[in-house]
């Protein structure tokens, strides 16, 4: 299994407590939570019940099999409810660590409502004092959030640790194309973002344009229809949503702008838009050093699948169907280097976190992001590209990050050095230049005489 070490420490150190433990586990479809309860289920013993979209009785006598063939490697007859069952796995689990997996407990709670309170009577009252670990998983963030840990819920408060399982960063990412030439990785994951469902999908023995056409842009491929699918299974109206998220993935960042492309009221699409934050398929954005309630807010697509399949494939099925797939695989190809440059951005991000993380820095950012707004000096807007402060706003790492096949020239130099002056009250200003081709004879000289960093793509990740 590529990653997730973090996640299969937490649930190891959950594991090795001499205590009642209860995790609750979330993260949206194909992320690859049942992978990581897989894995650890292959060292542990485990109750893996996985429960399904069909009635209560029915997922009862499935998890009455399930516990009394764990226990007493027999099946003797369904359990009345689910209060005998729950009482029936603490009376087993008194001499012995028993861990209870439930995998999409949504589906259970959904048909059956009063299990919560059921779990929750059998936590106060029996399992505290019991050798338990249970995990409860679920793909509805949302319900996860709300129904399981939320105030109202009567699980709350009885968790003991949390886990929401997000996407592969572009080190992970890069570990699923070992023989791709570092740029094909960068555009791989562009292209597929940090999924594992979605980057399984590429045959990593294929070119990107052979795989961009046999994944992705082929009629009935997994990824040909997989955004349309999944909305259809978490949302009830998605031609609403997907007229917001191809009205983004074509630049429109601000509320009044898609609401204006798609010809919905502002206060509809503000809601709407609130629904794709929590399935974590949208973010808000705002400028670095501003609080979350700055009124400069933009959205941009979470997701660079999606961001890729909403540019490309759905805004263009008609027109690549006459087009024919191997010709839109070329034009897609022709352009992607401008398609990657917010990408390009988001992995220099990651890369600046990782070297925080690993005190490599000046300082210990504050806050990390783009910035864009008035600069002054210039009397024009502008912005950088990626910004790095300090607690008290007197340090900062001014990023420029470019995607291009051509060597940095000393333009692009002079540009950010001029954002720069948009910040008279960082005191101590590091510029840091990191470029997919490299730098200008130029630039180097210019860089080594005044102190900047010049980073390549290549470098930054080893």
């Amino acid at each position: 299994m590529i990653g997730r070490v973090q996640e299969m420490n937490q649930l190891e150190r959950m594991y090795t407590s001499a205590r009642f433990e209860f995790m609750v586990m979330y993260g949206r479809r194909r992320i690859g939570k049942t992978t990581i309860l897989q894995e650890f289920s292959k060292t542990h013993k485990t109750i893996f019940f996985s429960a399904q979209e069909k009635n209560d009785a029915l997922n009862l006598q499935d998890f009455s099999r399930l516990v009394q063939e764990y226990f007493d490697r027999n099946f003797i007859s369904n359990f009345a409810n689910w209060e005998d069952a729950l009482n029936y796995l603490g009376r087993k689990s008194q001499n012995q660590r028993t861990v209870l997996i439930v995998d999409e407990f949504p589906f259970l709670a959904e048909t059956n409502p009063s299990i919560k309170s059921i779990l929750q009577h059998k936590i106060d009252h029996d399992w505290k004092e019991r050798n338990l670990f249970l995990i409860l998983c679920g793909s509805s963030v949302s319900f996860m959030l709300n129904d399981v840990m939320g105030y109202k819920s009567p699980l709350y408060g009885r968790s003991t640790g949390s886990m929401e399982v997000l996407p592969f960063d572009y080190l992970e990412s890069a570990a699923f194309f070992p023989n791709y030439a570092e740029e094909e990785k960068l555009i791989a994951y562009g292209m597929l973002g940090g999924v594992p469902r979605y980057l399984n999908a590429f045959d990593p023995g294929r070119s990107l344009r052979e795989n961009l056409i046999s994944e992705i842009l082929a009629e009935g491929a997994f990824l040909n229809d997989e955004p349309q699918t999944m909305l259809r299974m978490e949302l009830r109206e998605p031609p609403v949503y997907n007229s917001i998220l191809e009205a983004v993935a074509n630049g429109c960042n601000r509320v009044v702008e898609i609401a204006d492309r798609i010809h919905e009221e502002k206060s509809k699409c503000s809601k709407y838009m609130l629904t794709l934050q929590t399935l974590r398929l949208l973010e808000k954005h705002v400028p670095c050093g501003e609080p979350d309630s700055s009124k400069r807010g933009i959205y941009e697509i979470a997701d660079h699948f999606y961001k890729f399949w909403y540019r490309y494939v759905f805004s263009n099925k008609s027109y690549y169907s006459m087009l024919g797939i191997d010709k839109a695989a070329d034009e897609i190809m022709g352009e992607i280097n401008e398609y990657m440059g917010p990408v390009f951005e988001d992995i220099c991000r990651q890369y600046l976190i990782r070297r925080a993380k690993a005190g490599t820095l000046p300082f210990t950012p504050y806050t990390i992001g783009k910035w864009w707004g008035n600069n002054p000096v210039i009397k024009a807007q502008d912005d950088v590209d990626l910004l790095a402060l300090d607690r008290k706003g007197q340090r900062g790492i001014f990023v420029e990050c470019k995607f291009r096949n051509r060597p940095m020239a000393m333009e692009e130099y002079d540009d950010l050095v001029t954002a720069t002056e948009a910040f008279p009250n960082v005191k101590e200003k590091m510029l840091l230049f990191i470029s997919k081709s490299g730098f200008t004879e130029a630039v180097k000289r210019r860089a080594e005489k005044e102190g900047a960093e010049l980073v390549e793509a290549g470098e930054m990740y080893g």
